[in-house]
């Protein structure tokens, strides 16, 4: 039977002659601003579910995506459900006080199988006037355990929830919520952003695919997006080691990933500790170089912690690790350049790309047997749960062995998993007409030594976007044409939507938002892109980061940077898929 649905009797807005936070954030005022049934056709809200309350002086600090602040804000929770489908999505929503409200909109989007990245990300939308949202996409728990109804049967109604559509519907409905409960006129005009990394990052573009005619402004980050690939490429470092026969050291790899950022810190003109220019890296830096040199490791004790993209990335049980101490040898160095080479299969084709040089090798992260002492083969378990519960279709955490796994095979999982999701979790239609035509705007963003998703990864997708848009244009036509609406940036040194440890003096784009929000409404083109150094020796101080295709170059002994183009270092970033009939965008 359907729930109890809202009447909306009142003419006036719910909060027209509000004087304070604590007069608007009530529950009658929420009552009265929810949108009318047929906002969201196939819906209705659940005027029972309403709940308000003001939050005062509210500090967050140390956030990666925006910067310390103190706000208040109305903290308004509701939910609505699908005509037949019994469903309950519930909806978070932080409000302005109505002296601060600046007419934005903001939807965050999660991380790894989380659907939103919790509360906090809201601060960072009400730090700049916009009402801001998340979903529980209906399933209230992580995608994964909601995914299958069965061994063998998928659920698929959350799967287009956390595919696409909950975000889609969650900014339907904001939108009508905080235009009736700050009595916005009809001509007013209400400025509609997303913000996400990761996953996050996926569904920022499955927004601007999917429901472009809502955004103004789109902020994606690392995203994760072509999921039949990028899932099963967490499982390409652990094949490379299997297919070699040789497991090395966790130490011997870190050793060969901070001699890469020695070799490769000055090739962008300034020595800093940060490889700028993985691209040069590839180049000039042959990681050979590396055999022979001595590496030591102390004794450490771990427990419980997760590493990387995804809520299952490598959980390691509390463990002691032996101290480790070698020489890096010629067999792992043939792991680590099999790693950065890609995936290639068996007749030689290009199935998928893999992390910059600089990256850890966060996948090929081994395990001590103390029983044999030796180390051996942890499989990574995003990409080990992925082939387990997405293609197997059974409900597991990870796969039991990588036995008789080859190339080819991983290959063969890539192809199975882009058939099943392209049109759900696949997310790399390159077609932006619609987000176009609605003359809204696209921040893309990656870490150059991302270690979970492939910082080439989003420049593939950026060149499938100029290609497609822009047939008919030249190179420099179409890049020109793209940079007016999409920009995409790398950020020198980071991780995955994180700065990074090993190049702590990179900088990070911490205010992507008030740069969006500059962009779209005041038209001030983001040419490089403003970022913050968050640690390392010149913390506090600001960066600009180059708009791809241009990389920086630094000139007068490393005091000024410059944003060039060189067709060698483009083409280290350029692949064709030959492993696959269709284009891989």
């Amino acid at each position: 039977m359907r729930r109890s649905i809202l009447a909306l009797t009142a003419t006036s807005g719910a909060i027209a002659n509000a004087a304070s936070l604590a007069t608007a954030c009530t529950a009658a005022n929420a009552l009265a601003a929810l949108p009318a049934n047929g906002t969201l056709p196939g819906s209705y809200v659940i005027s029972s579910s309403v709940t308000a309350n003001a939050v005062y002086n509210t500090s967050v600090s140390g956030q990666t995506f925006f910067p310390d602040a103190t706000v208040d804000f109305c903290n308004v929770t509701f939910a609505y459900s699908h005509e037949g489908r019994g469903d309950t999505v519930g909806l978070t929503l932080y409000l302005p006080s109505p002296d601060n409200f600046q007419n934005r909109w903001l939807a965050s989007g999660g991380m790894a199988y989380s659907i939103n990245g919790g509360v906090t990300n809201l601060i960072g939308g009400v730090m700049y006037g916009a009402a801001s949202g998340l979903t529980d996409g209906g399933f209230n728990t992580a995608f994964d355990s909601a995914f299958l109804l069965a061994n063998g049967t998928i659920d698929w109604v959350p799967t287009y929830m956390f595919g696409y559509q909950a975000i889609g519907e969650m900014t339907t409905l904001g939108k009508e919520f905080t235009k009736q409960f700050y009595t916005m006129a009809s001509e007013t005009k209400l400025y509609t952003y997303f913000q996400g990394c990761s996953d996050g990052g996926r569904e920022g573009w499955s927004q601007a695919q999917r429901w472009g005619q809502l955004y103004d402004g789109v902020i994606a980050g690392a995203p994760a997006f072509r999921y039949g690939q990028q899932q099963v490429n967490h499982l390409f470092s652990n094949v490379v080691e299997q297919t070699l026969n040789y497991y090395p050291p966790p130490c011997e790899l870190e050793l060969i990933v901070n001699e890469t950022i020695s070799n490769c810190d000055a090739l962008d003109g300034k020595v800093d500790g940060v490889v700028s220019r993985t691209d040069l890296c590839k180049l000039n830096f042959n990681i050979n170089s590396t055999i022979g040199l001595p590496y030591a490791c102390a004794a450490s004790t771990g427990g419980g912690i997760g590493l990387g993209y995804g809520k299952h990335k490598r959980q390691f049980a509390a463990t002691t690790t032996p101290a480790q101490n070698g020489t890096v040898s010629a067999e792992g160095v043939a792991v680590a350049q099999a790693i950065l080479d890609g995936l290639i299969d068996s007749e030689g084709r290009q199935a998928y790309l893999s992390y910059q040089p600089s990256a850890s090798f966060t996948d090929a992260t081994t395990s001590y047997d103390s029983t044999t002492d030796t180390w051996e083969l942890d499989i990574a378990s995003t990409g080990g749960e992925w082939v387990a519960r997405f293609l197997e279709l059974q409900d597991a955490d990870n796969l039991d062995t990588l036995t008789n796994v080859t190339y080819d095979t991983l290959r063969d999982w890539m192809q199975e998993g882009w058939d099943r999701y392209a049109d759900s979790l696949q997310t790399n239609n390159p077609d932006l007409t619609e987000i176009y035509n609605a003359g809204g705007k696209i921040l893309h963003f990656h870490g150059e030594s991302d270690p979970s998703v492939p910082t080439a990864s989003s420049v593939h997708y950026y060149e499938s976007v100029r290609k497609i848009m822009y047939p008919n244009l030249s190179f420099n036509e179409s890049t020109t044409a793209l940079k007016d609406w999409y920009r995409l940036y790398l950020v020198p040194g980071a991780a995955h939507c994180a700065i990074n440890s090993a190049q702590a003096n990179g900088p990070f784009p911490q205010t992507n938002l008030q740069v969006m929000i500059n962009w779209v409404e005041n038209a001030t083109v983001p040419v490089t892109l403003n970022a913050t150094h968050m640690a390392g020796d010149e913390e506090g101080t600001n960066a600009q980061i180059c708009a791809w295709p241009l990389r920086p170059l630094w000139s007068n002994n490393g005091t000024t940077q410059n944003c060039v183009f060189d067709q060698a270092s483009y083409d280290t970033w350029t692949y064709d898929f030959t492993a696959f009939k269709l284009p891989l965008y």
